[in-house]
C-alpha cells in the first residue's frame, strides 16, 4: 500500500472511529438527562404526597403496569428509574418507595433524541468523506513531493551530479531534502576532485610514459627489450584509458554520426582483440547512423574484458540493432549488476582497474546507447548493447 492510500485510510479510519464514539456517547448523555429529570419530578412529587397524601406532577401510587424490574428495585429499598420501550419511542420511569407503597410516574424520551442521533449519523458521514477527501488531497501532495525527491535522488545515484531534490514548506520533508542536497553536494565535490586529480595524474604522466615509449624503441632487441617494451605500452594503454574516463566525465563528448553496418564493426571489433576463441554470429545485420568509432570501443572493451575475466568461448552475436558479447566464465559480480560499472573497481578475483566496462558505459550514454549487464541463467555473462534507436534500415542477413 503506498503512502498515499495509508495516510488517507488512516485519517478516514480515524473521523469514523471519532464519529462512531460521538454517535454513541451523545445518545447515552441525552438518556441520562433524561432519567435526571425524572428523578427531579419525581423527588417533587414525593415531597408533596409526604405532606398532604397527594401524587402530583403525573406521579401514581402503585401503578398496574410498572416494570417488573424497577418494582423489585424499589421494593429493595432503593430509588431508581427504568428505560422501556413504547412503540417507536421510548419512555423513562422513575420510581420510589413510601411507607409501604410504591410512588412512580413516567414520561417519553424527548423525541429530539432520535433526531439528534439522526442527525449526528449523517453529520458522522458527511465529515468522514470531507477527513477522507482531505487526507487525500493532503496524501497526494506529501506523495507528490517524495516521488520528485526519490526521482531526483535515482538522478543523482545514476551519475547527475548537478541534480537537487526540491525544497519548499518548512515541514520534515524539506529538513530532509536538505540534509540530502548537503549530502549530494559533498558528493558531487568530492567526485569532482577526486576527477581533476585523476585526470591530472595522466595528463603529467603523459610526456614521461611518451619518452619511456620511446626510449624502449631504441634498445637492443632481446628479452630485456620485450619486457620493458611490454609493461610501457600496457603503461601507456592505461594512461589513455584514464584520459578518456576524465573525459567522458566531463560531459563534453559528442558523437561523430554517420551510416555504418553493425556487422562490419562488429567484426573490427573481433579483429582488433586477435583471439581465436571469439566467435561472431550476425542473425541480422542493420544500417546505423552513429559514431562507428565510439561502438568499436565499446564493443571491443566488452569482448576483451570477457576474454580477461571471463571463460572461453566468448560469442558475439549480432541481431537488428543489438550486440550481444557473451562468455562462459563465473558471471558479473554481484556489485557491477546492481549499480553498474565503476572505475577502479573490478571483481574480487580479476584483474585491472575496472576502466574497460566503465569507458564501455561512458562512451554508451555519448552514443544515447543502452549497455546492460546480466548473468543468463545457464551460466556465464552477457553485455547487451542496445543501439536500436539508431537504426536507419531494416535488419538484413547476414
Amino acid at each position: 500500500m503506498g503512502l498515499r492510500l495509508k495516510i488517507g485510510a488512516t485519517i478516514t479510519a480515524t473521523a469514523a472511529l471519532a464519529a462512531l464514539v460521538t454517535g454513541v456517547q451523545v445518545p447515552r448523555l441525552m438518556e441520562d438527562r433524561a432519567r435526571d429529570q425524572a428523578m427531579e419530578r419525581l423527588g417533587i412529587a414525593e415531597r408533596g404526597y409526604r405532606e398532604d397524601g397527594q401524587a402530583r406532577f403525573g406521579a401514581k401510587v402503585n401503578p398496574p403496569n410498572l416494570p417488573d424490574e424497577l418494582r423489585r428495585t424499589v421494593l429493595n429499598g432503593r430509588r431508581a428509574t427504568y428505560v422501556q420501550a413504547y412503540g417507536e419511542r421510548r419512555q423513562i420511569w422513575a420510581a420510589t418507595s413510601v411507607g409501604d407503597d410504591i410512588l412512580a410516574l413516567k414520561q417519553f424520551e424527548d423525541p429530539l433524541s432520535d433526531q439528534l442521533q439522526a442527525g449526528m449519523f449523517r453529520a458522522g458521514v458527511v465529515g468522514t468523506a470531507v477527513a477522507t477527501l482531505i487526507g487525500l488531497l493532503l496524501a497526494t501532495r506529501l506523495g507528490r513531493r517524495l516521488r520528485l525527491s526519490a526521482r531526483r535522488a535515482e538522478q543523482i545515484t545514476g551519475g547527475d551530479l548537478d541534480a537537487r531534490l526540491p525544497q519548499s514548506g518548512r515541514d520534515e520533508i524539506t529538513t530532509l531534502t536538505r540534509a540530502v542536497n548537503t549530502m549530494a553536494d559533498a558528493l558531487a565535490e568530492r567526485l569532482r576532485a577526486e576527477r581533476e586529480v585523476t585526470a591530472n595524474i595522466a595528463h603529467e604522466l603523459r610526456t614521461p610514459v611518451a619518452g619511456l615509449v620511446a626510449a624502449a624503441g631504441l634498445l637492443p632487441d632481446g628479452r630485456a627489450e620485450s619486457m620493458v617494451k611490454e609493461r610501457v605500452a600496457r603503461m601507456r594503454d592505461l594512461m589513455e584509458d584514464v584520459l578518456e574516463v576524465a573525459r567522458l566525465d566531463n560531459g563534453g563528448e559528442e558523437a561523430d554520426v554517420r551510416l555504418v553496418e553493425l556487422g562490419t564493426l562488429a567484426r573490427r571489433a573481433v579483429r582488433a582483440v586477435e583471439h581465436t576463441e571469439v566467435r561472431l554470429d550476425i542473425v541480422a545485420d542493420a544500417l546505423l547512423e552513429t559514431d562507428a568509432r565510439r561502438v568499436e570501443r565499446v564493443l571491443t572493451n566488452l569482448v576483451s574484458n570477457a576474454l580477461r575475466h571471463g571463460a572461453e568461448p566468448v560469442v558475439v552475436e549480432v541481431e537488428g540493432g543489438v550486440v550481444r558479447v557473451r562468455d562462459r566464465g563465473a558471471g558479473f559480480p554481484e556489485h557491477l549488476l546492481a549499480h553498474g560499472p565503476r572505475r577502479f573497481q573490478t571483481s574480487a578475483v580479476g584483474k585491472g582497474l575496472g576502466l574497460g566496462l566503465t569507458i564501455a558505459a561512458g562512451q554508451a550514454r555519448v552514443l544515447d546507447a543502452r549497455l546492460t549487464f546480466t548473468n543468463p541463467e545457464g551460466g556465464g555473462a552477457c553485455a547487451v548493447l542496445d543501439l536500436s534507436g539508431a537504426v536507419r534500415d531494416e535488419p538484413a542477413g547476414g
